[in-house]
């Protein structure tokens, strides 16, 4: 998932004598491109994921480097690269401990390397692995899309995943990610990369469909469920302006089965849309599982509607709210007392409601089998579409 932090060290340590002086849990960020940056006046040129180079002649002192770096890490900055020796001898405590915070990544390198040679050669790398992610992307896309032709897929991604392994898929939605302009779309795709932390390599980020997608494979779902955690607690914190809803897909085997994954995902995203949960996953989602599934929402509704036809008319010209009371009491094992108190209603209220409900819909509610097949026609009128 792009040119990390971590990739540049393993080249750069021993070629450039890099070194990385703070904010080591940003280890994965990964870069768009190097950008040198002598004054502030060039950030405007910032896209995200952009890692800056500095030789600190315009950032001498400490307060103007902590400023530095603070609106670096604001606009989504891989990280910081400072070349020491001549205008900055050391960074600074205050520096350090900010980047060690807020997990930005500070690296140096000494005043001797030719930073023209290394922003060359790092801009390179870059260049190469963002073309075998567009590579990888075309392939995972038509793996979804196509997993008849699963064939092609398995050759095209094979050098980069296993292939017969597990993946796992996970959808990010905001609602209007298609009405977005390019630069507005790719601008938030870099800051969500940056906040996926730990999830950098066994993986592809992608926009598709109105939606960002991450595929992972081989990576523990432990790891991936404390990796999203904290993706989307950055999310409250940093980009609070726009909500974000999250869907996870189930594990599945082999890379022909990635449009199942694909499709859990999405439907996971659509009932944290729908309930207002940041996060949701698939497999946790109980009978929603297969109501998600089913390809036509009219068709949901319209079932939902027929079984308690009834209750909606009898709601809709009394302004009652059985349909709601039939659901809360069914949840709930028939708990008067839930219902009582998830209603706001007098006990007495309620069973005297709960009869009317029974009369209504001609059953008393005691047959399991009855109390399944209202369950699920109240389950069906919230599916999301």
């Amino acid at each position: 998932m792009g040119y990390t932090i971590e990739d540049m060290l393993t080249v750069s340590a021993s070629r450039y004598q890099m070194e990385l002086a703070a904010g080591s849990r940003g280890w994965s960020n990964s870069i768009s491109w190097i950008l040198l940056i002598e004054d502030m006046t060039i950030l405007q040129n910032f896209k995200g994921k952009d890692l800056a180079v500095t030789t600190g002649l315009g950032f001498q002192e400490p307060e103007r480097l902590l400023m530095l770096v603070k609106e670096l890490s604001r606009l989504g900055a891989s990280g910081l690269i400072i070349n020491t020796g001549m205008y900055i001898m050391e960074v600074p405590e205050k520096v350090r401990a900010f980047c060690d915070e807020n997990d930005f990544p500070l690296l140096t390198v000494p005043w001797d390397i030719q930073l023209f040679d290394m922003i060359k050669d790092i801009n390179m790398r870059v260049l190469l692995q963002g073309l075998t992610d567009e590579q990888i992307t075309v392939a995972l896309i038509h793996a979804i899309e196509a997993p008849e032709d699963a064939g092609a897929c398995r050759k095209d991604l094979l050098p980069h995943f296993d292939v017969d392994g597990v993946f796992q898929v996970a959808s990010i939605e905001t609602g209007d990610l298609d009405t977005m302009d390019t630069v507005e779309r790719r601008r938030i795709s870099f800051q969500l990369q940056i906040y996926l932390e730990s999830i950098t390599h066994n993986a592809s980020f992608f926009y598709y469909d109105a939606a960002f997608v991450l595929v992972t494979s081989a990576i523990p779902e432990a790891h991936l469920r404390s990796a999203l955690d904290r993706f989307v607690e950055r999310l409250r914190v940093r980009m609070p302006d726009r909500r974000l809803y999250v869907g996870v897909g189930s594990p599945i085997t082999d890379i022909r089965n990635l449009h199942l994954a694909y499709q859990r995902a999405r439907a996971a995203t659509r009932m944290a849309a729908a309930s207002g949960k940041d996060i949701v996953w698939f497999d946790e989602m109980g009978l929603y599982r297969m109501l998600t599934l089913l390809p036509d929402p009219i068709l949901r509704r319209q079932m939902g509607e027929e079984v308690l036809r009834p209750l909606l008319d009898y709601d809709r010209k009394h302004g009652t709210d059985y349909v709601r009371m039939l659901e809360i009491y069914l949840d709930s094992g028939g708990s008067i007392k839930t219902v009582s108190e998830k209603t706001f209603t007098h006990r007495n209220t309620v069973i005297y409601r709960i009869g009317n409900i029974r009369r209504l819909l001609s059953c008393d509610l005691d047959r399991a089998e009855d109390r399944l097949r209202f369950q699920i026609a109240c389950m069906l009128l919230h599916t999301p579409e």
